[in-house]
């Protein structure tokens, strides 16, 4: 019985690695707040396609002032 608990909690714990190097492995996501939006960010899909512009992979709108924030993996 000993045996089996035994190779039940290594296989959590590999599982439980090979998750955490999965996230570790998807990268940083840095973000930088857009040069080139003009007004206030009601829609995070228009400050993704000003980000795409300035070289970013993607935007979303940030705060209560409605700051366009571009994104990229870094």
């Amino acid at each position: 019985m000993e045996k089996s608990k035994m190779r039940c909690c290594m296989g959590l714990f590999l599982m439980l690695l090979l998750v955490l190097a999965a996230q570790e492995a998807e990268g940083r996501v840095c973000e930088s707040q857009s040069h080139g939006f003009r007004g206030t960010c009601f829609r995070s899909h228009n400050c993704a396609l000003v980000c795409r512009n300035e070289g970013f992979s993607g935007g979303e709108c940030h705060g209560l002032r409605g700051r366009c924030f571009c994104t990229k993996l870094c």
